[in-house]
């Protein structure tokens, strides 16, 4: 399908480009049956058309983003490494500028605050001279719903859902943990356990309320388990704390999972009551050793996450 919406786009890089978003039956009527996200950038990065598609997946209705930049709070795309590409590598702008296709694997912020992997294509629109004056960009949603949703209505079967994040709860960890310490036993298969706590989230339910404070945590959850893999186990262990089970990794391996968490979980955030509320992680990383409990595993990455708080918080401790 993004190929066909990149022919399109050459088709309609005329001067009459921008003039056919006002024609619904041949624009709109063809973009809007698709289920990838369109939305077409003027030359100064307006956006000036945005399908029912790229508001299911980020969140945002068109007329909160019609006639607005991308970077005015809305997707400001990272990276990997959680780095804002708005004004740096920004693959709109590499379009527009070297006249290109351009194609990447980005994090879109979405309106409730979490990130949400996409796949981005952005094909340049030329006018009739041949002059880039636009862009349109296309994007698919890396995450798998239906699967999230089965796994939701399996977590609810078998008691083991949080509620409030739709994250598995303490007892869910605790059954996959126990589980990934068998195999390791039996098998030497290797695993490494994060442990994380939101900084300061006393006060954020002091200053915003309880309500901003459940807000913070369903974000944080969303953003968490869109950073990891399929096979890795994201729980919430209690109150603000969370911990999430990598498999089949080494410690290197580990710690870049992690600063990638703890970096995407920084450059998300939510508007409460016309407040942005952004958080940090502090995260304790740790490997399975022969002789491990589930117990000492659980405590040792805990005390490792406690000596990120005493290193000033937003970090990782391996050990």
């Amino acid at each position: 399908m993004r190929e066909a919406v990149g022919r399109l786009a050459d088709a309609i890089g005329q001067e009459e480009a921008l003039k056919a978003l006002d024609a619904p039956e041949l624009f709109r009527g063809i973009i809007e049956q698709i289920n990838d996200g369109v939305y077409v950038l003027d030359r100064s990065r307006r956006i000036i058309y945005w399908n029912s598609a790229a508001e299911r997946i980020s969140g945002y209705p068109a007329d909160e983003v019609l006639g607005k930049h991308c970077s005015d709070n809305i997707l400001i795309h990272v990276d990997e490494a959680a780095r804002p590409l708005c004004f740096d590598g920004c693959p709109a702008v590499e379009a527009m500028d070297n006249d290109r296709v351009c194609e990447a694997d980005v994090y879109l912020h979405h309106r409730d605050g979490h990130r949400v992997p996409i796949h981005v294509q952005v094909s340049p629109l030329r006018d009739l001279s041949g002059r880039v004056v636009g862009g349109i960009e296309v994007f698919s949603d890396n995450t798998t719903e239906a699967e999230a949703r089965e796994q939701i209505e399996e977590l609810e079967k078998l008691s083991l859902l949080d509620e409030l994040t739709g994250l598995g709860n303490r007892r869910h960890g605790e059954v996959h943990l126990s589980a990934r310490m068998a195999e390791f036993e039996r098998y030497g298969w290797p695993f490494g356990l994060l442990y994380f706590d939101i900084d300061h989230f006393k006060v954020v339910n002091d200053t915003y309320g309880h309500e901003a404070g459940d807000r913070v945590l369903k974000m944080l959850a969303a953003t968490t388990r869109n950073s990891v893999r399929s096979l890795d186990i994201v729980s919430r262990w209690g109150g603000e704390e969370f911990t999430a089970i990598i498999e089949n990794v080494d410690l290197a391996d580990l710690g870049r999972i992690a600063d990638k968490l703890r970096r995407l979980v920084e450059q998300s955030n939510v508007t409460y009551d016309r407040h942005i509320i952004g958080v940090t992680v502090s995260v304790g990383g740790t490997m399975v050793a022969p002789g491990d409990t589930t117990r000492s595993l659980v405590e040792r990455a805990d005390r490792l996450m406690y000596e990120s708080k005493e290193n000033g918080r937003n970090t990782v401790t391996l050990g």
